[in-house]
């Protein structure tokens, strides 16, 4: 198994689990389950022992080890910068190993198996996709990459719109390519499956390639993420950026209006733009140009920020829901805290889980989730 040697090395001190005040708990598995072996720690040392042959590979195991949100505050804060940065690939490989050995939740086989035969975790076709009335791309400065939330999920494809008006409204050049690229392949790398996500991936290279794409704007952290940083050593070397990170240097260009009443809104840091790509001021640029906003960050933001638990496959196998302590429901919980009236948001998955747990919390006519361009949006 690839970052074996690392395994022997975890002496289980906990700060994986914790965030920088050492106080709350930010592993979104062991926030739900709170067994050890469900932290990033006790996932070492199980895998460290299945390896030994002291234990099997059977079904809580495997429970274990697809759990994992793939949130990266296990890397954050691990207390050991010699082996840190490799703790989820160690994850992602003893997943890998896993599926391998035939080892693996039901939930996660149905939503490979998913991928595998239509493309996306939606079972939708491709070519079926309902069209979001955006330019198509012929040689714009931008393309527009819209994820599977983007393309399968009624509140996805509001988010890719309104985005799209904000990027026409800014005079950014873009266009989408309809009913041609698969899922981007994110969560499949994450749960393991390698082969996947490279035939997802050479597919997309393939189709951005053939219609000269050389700059590209995602809609999801989770795309962003792996069109960056993965897709490079597949062949695909194209100019990357998250929609906010475009959007921080546009807003100059866009004449807004304050809402008819002041808000004051907090912003959860999604996991593929914050810390697994060191993004924590794009979107904070974005709202605090925003005339009538006040912007409060939650106790936890930027690399503490609590992860939405939809992360690392997570949002499509549901293995971390249900419970008061899920930490999509803490962190509605600690947003409200604010006294927030917006939870602001920048990844359409977040918006999902989040949005769900403001309902499991009855927390509907104390805050909403806005997704960054909405916001915008409602103040052109």
């Amino acid at each position: 198994m690839d970052h074996e040697d690392i395994l022997h090395r975890c002496f289980r001190c906990g700060y994986c689990k914790l965030p920088g005040n050492y106080v709350d708990i930010n592993c979104p598995s062991y926030l739900a389950f709170r067994f050890e072996t469900y932290s990033p720690g006790g996932r070492m040392w199980l895998l460290r022992a299945w390896l030994d042959g002291k234990i099997e590979a059977g079904n809580r195991f495997a429970d274990i080890m697809f759990s994992c949100a793939a949130c990266g505050n296990c890397v954050a804060h691990c207390a050991f910068p010699e082996f840190r940065d490799r703790l989820l690939s160690a994850f992602t490989a003893g997943r890998e190993a896993l599926l391998d050995a035939g080892v693996a939740p039901s939930a996660v086989r149905n939503y490979l198996t998913t991928v595998q035969r239509h493309g996306n975790p939606y079972g939708r076709s491709v070519k079926k996709a309902e069209r979001l009335g955006l330019p198509a791309y012929d040689h714009q400065d931008y393309l527009l990459f819209i994820d599977d939330a983007g393309t399968y999920d009624p509140r996805g494809r509001e988010m890719a719109r309104s985005v799209g008006r904000i990027l026409e409204r800014a005079g950014i050049s873009f266009g989408v390519i309809d009913g041609e690229c698969l899922s981007d392949g994110n969560d499949v790398r994450a749960t393991g499956e390698t082969l996947l996500f490279e035939n997802l991936a050479r597919h997309n290279i393939g189709v951005l390639n053939t219609h000269g794409v050389r700059k590209i704007i995602t809609l999801s952290p989770h795309s962003f993420h792996a069109l960056k940083n993965d897709y490079p050593a597949l062949g695909g070397t194209f100019a990357v950026f998250h929609y906010t990170q475009v959007l921080a240097f546009a807003m100059a260009k866009l004449t807004v209006t304050p809402p008819s009443s002041p808000l004051r809104v907090t912003f959860h840091d999604p996991c593929y733009l914050g810390r697994h790509n060191g993004d924590y001021v794009s979107a904070r640029t974005i709202l605090k140009s925003l005339p009538g906003l006040t912007l409060t960050d939650m106790d936890r933001s930027g690399k503490n920020a609590l992860c939405c638990g939809g992360g690392g496959g997570n949002f499509f196998t549901d293995l971390l829901t249900g419970g008061a302590e899920t930490s999509a429901r803490v962190r509605v919980r600690e947003a409200a805290s604010t006294g927030a009236d917006i939870l602001a948001v920048a990844c359409p998955l977040c918006a999902v889980m989040l949005e769900d747990a403001v309902k499991s919390e009855n927390l509907d006519h104390t805050i909403r989730v806005m997704e960054v361009s909405e916001l915008v949006d409602q103040c052109l």
